[in-house]
């Protein structure tokens, strides 16, 4: 039986230089935050709420019935402001905030039951997932994170170049490269923490706050899944999403 439970908050901000109001654009005539928030809301979180600095993103996720959590506009990261919004909450320091994109709207809680699972392991701080990839042209492309994990699946290392890399003519290549999926869970105890880290030389190196976590000692769970992610970073890639039921 488990002893903590699990919160989802949903990170939705307006401003995006690619894309500025994405969590409200349309998909199949629902916003895609909708999609996201009803998603999640089927799995086995005990809370959910959407954590937005935007009276236009409060007022689309109150219209449809969702909860809204109105947080700081100065917040430089989703981890940041989900660490806001789970005040309201009111969680035990062992229970488990879930993040979850306000641009992920294929996840399912099939995503979530995973990323809880891995708290039944004590020692587990914070979990994320991973997803095994073969393709060259994903491998060189700096907008896909690469992960490279320990036998006892926490991860040692996130890049934007190919890792491991294969140095000499006899190298052999793993057998499974590792993309990231940028949905993450964290012990509300470890949540409460990190958000009060400063900014480390690794994280302003290759912009990935994450390895702010890992350069200050923090453990971080890579959990293999076949959950793709979309990457809804422009109009052009919402227009190739199509959602199944």
């Amino acid at each position: 039986m488990r002893d903590f439970n699990v919160f989802g908050i949903i990170p939705a901000r307006y401003a995006s230089s690619r894309f500025p109001g994405k969590p409200l654009a349309l998909i199949e005539g629902k916003p895609m935050v909708q999609w996201v928030y009803e998603r999640v809301q089927s799995s086995e979180v005990k809370e959910l709420a959407v954590a937005t600095d935007d009276e236009r993103i409060a007022e689309c996720v109150r219209g449809f019935g969702g909860r809204v959590v109105m947080t700081s506009p100065d917040h430089a990261s989703g981890t940041d402001r989900c660490g806001e919004a789970a005040l309201s909450m009111r969680p035990d320091d062992n229970d488990v905030i879930i993040n979850i994109q306000g641009d992920e709207p294929l996840i399912s809680p099939k995503e979530i039951h995973l990323l809880a699972s891995a708290f039944e392991d004590r020692s587990v701080q914070i979990a994320t997932l991973v997803n095994p990839f073969h393709d060259e042209e994903l491998l060189h492309n700096p907008n896909v994170v690469k992960v490279v994990k320990a036998k006892n699946g926490n991860v040692l290392y996130f890049s934007r170049l190919p890792i491991p890399y294969l140095r000499g003519e006899g190298a052999v290549a793993p057998k499974s490269y590792y993309r990231h999926i940028g949905v993450y869970a964290y012990r509300y105890g470890v949540l409460r923490q990190i958000v009060q880290l400063p900014t480390s030389e690794l994280e302003n190196s290759e912009k990935l706050e994450q390895l702010r976590w890992l350069e200050n000692g923090y453990t971080i769970r890579a959990l293999e899944c076949d959950y793709q992610g979309i990457g809804v970073d422009t109009p052009e890639d919402l227009e190739q999403l199509v959602i199944s039921s």
